[in-house]
């Protein structure tokens, strides 16, 4: 088994154009904050939609891409740690894939040692697999910015946080019940939320990541950039260990 398939799910993918978010909400809220966030006769949570059918893109082939092609990161990305680190760690993922949930771990532990020194910042961007992982990455994604939109930052990486925290992976996860015990969980207001999730202004920010993640020469996920205090830059593939991320932030400091 060679390190690429141990590390990461790849794909070749391309951006879905006008890619509907794919969970639509059925009833008004009256009737969805029962059905949601009181015990029905399932005893549990539940998400009262509809996962609408999908095609997933055709393949196609793709440039080889370049790291240096990163869109530069703002304070419109999801960061974790200091914008002004002087490391930059582009993730690109998706949360239905067993190696970012993985990755995610080292990528906390990571922010924990160096976080708060200022030396690296982590940036979330989407990646949803949609040969391998449809409708759900995608729906998720939305969700996390639907609590990115009510909450800010804090609510965002709370959110995934949480979901990887509970996510089976590979298309199992019962996100009908899983996004919205984690939407209460965090405190977010659940009527603003459902109208965030059915109204599909994010679908094209979702589809702009996925094209710059393909850009800077993603395959699969997780899929990372590097960015040095120069602005250098260099390719993370995979699930890494600690370690070898370790040295590579080392190697981009240097880059001065």
């Amino acid at each position: 088994m060679t390190e690429e398939i141990e590390t990461k799910e790849t794909v070749i993918a391309k951006p879905a154009t006008n890619y509907l978010v794919p969970l639509a909400i059925l009833v008004g809220f009256g009737l969805v904050a029962g059905a949601i966030f009181m015990s029905g006769n399932s005893g549990k949570d539940t998400l009262p939609i509809v996962l609408k059918d999908s095609q997933p893109p055709k393949v196609a082939p793709q440039p080889a891409g370049s790291t240096d092609n990163v869109r530069p990161v703002t304070a419109e990305d999801h960061v974790k740690g200091n914008l002004d680190a002087s490391v930059m760690i582009v993730e690109y993922s998706d949360y239905e894939c067993p190696f970012c949930k993985r990755f995610h771990d080292t990528m906390n532990q990571i922010m924990d040692e160096q976080g708060d020194s200022g030396k690296v910042a982590w940036v979330f961007r989407h990646f949803p697999l949609d040969q391998l992982h449809p409708v759900k990455a995608r729906a998720v994604a939305v969700a996390s910015e639907c609590a990115s939109e009510q909450g800010g930052s804090e609510a965002f990486w709370k959110f995934t946080d949480g979901y990887f925290d509970v996510t089976l992976t590979n298309n199992r996860t019962d996100i009908e019940v899983v996004i919205p015990q984690i939407v209460k969980e965090i405190g977010l207001d659940e009527s603003a939320f459902l109208a965030c999730f059915e109204s599909g202004k994010y679908d094209q920010h979702i589809d702009d990541d996925i094209a710059n993640a393909i850009e800077t020469g993603g395959r699969g996920t997780p899929w990372s950039v590097v960015i040095a205090p120069n602005g250098k830059t260099f390719p993370l593939n995979g699930a890494q260990p600690i370690e070898a991320v370790r040295q590579l932030i080392d190697l981009a400091v240097q880059e001065k």
